[in-house]
């Protein structure tokens, strides 16, 4: 997972609103595309400048710009003044550590997500912040990089699938979040899968690598966390909104799209709790295996302590010990040592210490 806080002395003493991009720059050259539509007509393209695109903001029909590479500030600047978008909007679109929020601005709304991805070699989830802009006949998506979950809506929309082409850009705008939400699943059952890959490794030969591996899924739970759960409350923001924007018939998909949320958080909070009982298990294992390396060491001491007894009266140097001077006193006192051991090692065997 990416870091959890990204650099911000860049900004350190601009003004309110100043574009400085926050984040790790991702692709060469910012890619724009568009996808103009109603129910009869449709039209995609990718186009060389944002200027192409400023044709469409009073057409009747529902056009969808996705401006992928947020590095380009000028481009950001160019459709913040042609769509009137507030220059802290703006800032808050370059800034890519932005927690997710919905923010009403009257004639559009702005919307933040955080779009997860899971990458099968490392075994670790990717995170990218993806902001939305909707307005009354538009949607503009802004991401940090090419590659989305999108598809399937722009399939939906080329193929007329579907009711997406006979609703507005508020249903299209449903539609990306939808999927957004959707995908967040897809990567929960990946990490379910991890945790009990990983928990089969704690029962059967606990090391410090898997500790280290439990650290690391630690910190992504975390900010796995960190991403969704501000989802229920950007959800029930759009829903209690009383602008024209969101029409009515929308409600009802919002309603089932909170819904959706509210599992996701219930997963994540279950698999921080698994997590943390793992750690716990680590060290119970950990311990238990200290135990038992303790308990045959104490054993074996326990054996040899009458045994040194013995050997230590004999080591004595005294002239009249008359022991010394039998002839069978050496193998008897072997004989003494070998049956007080064995008797020991029985009497162990019987109170269930070996």
């Amino acid at each position: 997972m990416t870091k959890l806080v990204k650099k911000h002395s860049g900004k350190a003493g601009l003004p309110p609103g100043t574009l400085v991009h926050i984040g790790e720059r991702k692709v060469e050259s910012a890619r724009i595309t568009f996808i103009d539509y109603d129910e009869q007509n449709f039209q995609e393209k990718q186009v060389s400048s944002i200027e192409e695109c400023f044709q469409f903001k009073t057409t009747p029909t529902v056009t969808w710009i996705n401006i992928d590479g947020i590095h380009e500030v000028d481009i950001i600047e160019k459709l913040g003044r042609q769509f009137e978008l507030h220059h802290l909007i703006l800032e808050d679109i370059v800034n890519t550590d932005q927690r997710p929020k919905f923010e009403d601005c009257e004639k559009y709304f702005f919307i933040v997500l955080k779009m997860l991805s899971y990458d099968d070699k490392n075994q670790t989830v990717e995170e990218e912040q993806v902001s939305l802009v909707l307005g009354e006949n538009f949607v503009i998506s802004l991401q940090e990089r090419i590659g989305d979950v999108f598809d399937p809506v722009r399939d939906r929309i080329r193929n007329s699938k579907g009711r997406i082409r006979k609703m507005g850009a508020d249903y299209l705008c449903y539609s990306l979040i939808d999927t957004v939400v959707d995908n967040y699943f897809t990567i929960l059952e990946k990490m379910g899968d991890k945790i009990e890959s990983m928990e089969d490794k704690l029962v059967l030969d606990p090391t410090q690598k898997t500790f280290q591996q439990i650290h690391i899924l630690k910190r992504e739970m975390i900010s796995l966390r960190k991403s969704v759960w501000p989802l229920r409350e950007l959800i029930s923001g759009l829903q209690r909104s009383e602008s024209s924007l969101i029409r009515q018939s929308t409600g009802i998909y919002l309603r089932d799209v909170y819904d959706h949320t509210i599992q996701v958080i219930d997963t994540v909070e279950s698999f921080r709790d698994m997590v943390s009982s793992m750690l716990d298990i680590y060290l119970s294992s950990i311990s238990n295996r200290m135990n038992a390396v303790m308990k045959v060491l104490t054993i074996i001491a326990t054996i040899f302590i009458p045994l040194t007894f013995i050997v230590g009266i004999y080591g004595m140097n005294f002239r009249h010990m008359p022991e010394l001077q039998w002839r069978w006193a050496y193998p008897f006192v072997w004989a003494v040592m070998i049956t007080v051991a064995i008797g020991m090692l029985i009497y162990f065997r019987k109170k269930k210490w070996l």
